[in-house]
């Protein structure tokens, strides 16, 4: 097991475009470290270029202390999984696991005490006979992950292992994975672009964007304090309310109330500004269902449902409202480059499964002020934080 630092690493390709560009990282020796981030931010060159498939072309990589840019990857010794399981098909799962052992030329005695120890970790022992085709997609994930625990590795690194299997299965194998992790304590480096898995799984999260690192922070730092307005609307399910918002006298006027500036945040700077409210679906609530003890808290208002969703444990209304020109193109800017419908100005309420709140009528609704962010809608950064725990590129 050991540390990995990253200073200032870029990686530039042929037409000199920086797939990553000067990423600074500290994994701590035992720690589960998650890159995470839309399609072509740079989550997987990063990872690459630890365990030596891409070269690097400015910067620092330090593994256990060493500097390891011109090592190659076989000489690095880290454990990588990838999301197509890469297994020999004419090989059994035991000889699949064994497979660095045997280039190693280890003794037989060795090789099958290390294959069925880790055989026994991951459930794997009535399997070993079986070829990869009589298994299925969470079993072969499984043999991947055997593969890398015999090697006795400074880290995993792990590159959307998860990417290829059904929502119920990646949530078992999210599961088996983060108590495997824990139970070995070795260094992980693990790359998604399912957010899920990056707050459920890492002791901290790193969000790249364009190739350049958002906020590394824990999950829960990540969620209450984003640093800009990229952060706050890739983390989170349904997405955070991003509302055009306008300053005057210490009030903050949304589409649908009028707040108080929140805590943290020098009025006489934004007085007079249009901004962006950032406020979390969870945040608004059914007013008939509010806590008397914490209604004081918030602020009431009136709006008309356009549709509401019901699943059972949990339940959604969507009132449209109108954003201004200014504020509808960054939005759009930002869905399109998450990846995400566009995010229609509309404010999703969380709602009580119990609430009669009905499509098509008016309702009156509760939102707890003290938990908005207002943002900067040019630079994108978070007026409402203190958070230093990352650069607040935009």
């Amino acid at each position: 097991m050991a540390a990995i630092e990253l200073k200032n690493l870029v990686k530039r390709y042929g037409d000199g475009f920086p797939a990553v560009n000067d990423v600074s990282l500290d994994i701590a020796d035992g720690e589960f470290m998650i890159l995470v981030g839309p399609s072509g931010c740079g989550k997987s060159t990063l990872l690459r270029m630890i365990v030596g498939l891409e070269d690097i072309t400015s910067g620092d990589l330090t593994i256990g202390g060493q500097r390891v840019n011109e090592k190659a990857p076989r000489d690095r010794n880290l454990a990588m999984v990838f999301q197509n399981y890469a297994l020999y098909p004419h090989l059994t799962v035991f000889e699949n696991i064994a497979f660095p052992l045997r280039l190693a030329k280890l003794p037989e005695t060795e090789i099958t005490a290390k294959v069925e120890h880790a055989a026994e970790l991951l459930e794997l022992k009535e399997h070993l006979q079986r070829k990869p085709s009589q298994l299925s997609g969470g079993q072969r994930q499984r043999v991947a992950m055997g593969r890398a625990i015999v090697r006795e590795a400074e880290a995993f690194l792990f590159d959307e292992p998860l990417s290829n299997l059904d929502a119920k299965l990646r949530g078992q194998m999210r599961t088996e994975i983060s108590r495997l992790q824990r139970r070995l304590g070795i260094t992980t480096v693990y790359v998604t672009h399912d957010q899920t898995e990056a707050m459920t799984l890492g002791d901290r999260v790193s969000v790249l964007r364009k190739g350049i690192l958002q906020q590394c922070a824990t999950p829960r730092e990540l969620y209450e304090h984003p640093v800009n307005l990229f952060v706050a609307g890739f983390i989170g399910a349904p997405p955070m309310n991003l509302l055009p918002a306008t300053v005057e006298n210490g009030q903050v006027s949304l589409p649908f109330c009028t707040v108080p500036v929140p805590a943290g945040v020098s009025a006489a700077d934004i007085d007079g500004k249009l901004l962006v409210a950032g406020v979390r679906p969870e945040f608004f609530e059914d007013a008939a269902y509010v806590d008397a003890a914490k209604r004081d808290r918030g602020q009431t208002f009136s709006a008309t449902v356009d549709v509401t969703e019901w699943l059972g444990n949990e339940q959604y209304a969507y009132v449209p409202y109108e954003s201004p020109a200014e504020i509808r193109s960054q939005i759009d800017a930002l869905a399109e480059e998450l990846d995400m419908e566009a995010m229609r100005p509309q404010l999703i309420v969380s709602l009580d499964p119990a609430s009669q709140v009905a499509e098509g009528e008016e309702a009156e609704f509760w939102v707890d002020v003290s938990r908005m962010h207002l943002f900067d809608p040019h630079t994108g950064a978070n007026l409402s934080t203190t958070s230093t725990t990352a650069p607040s590129a935009s």
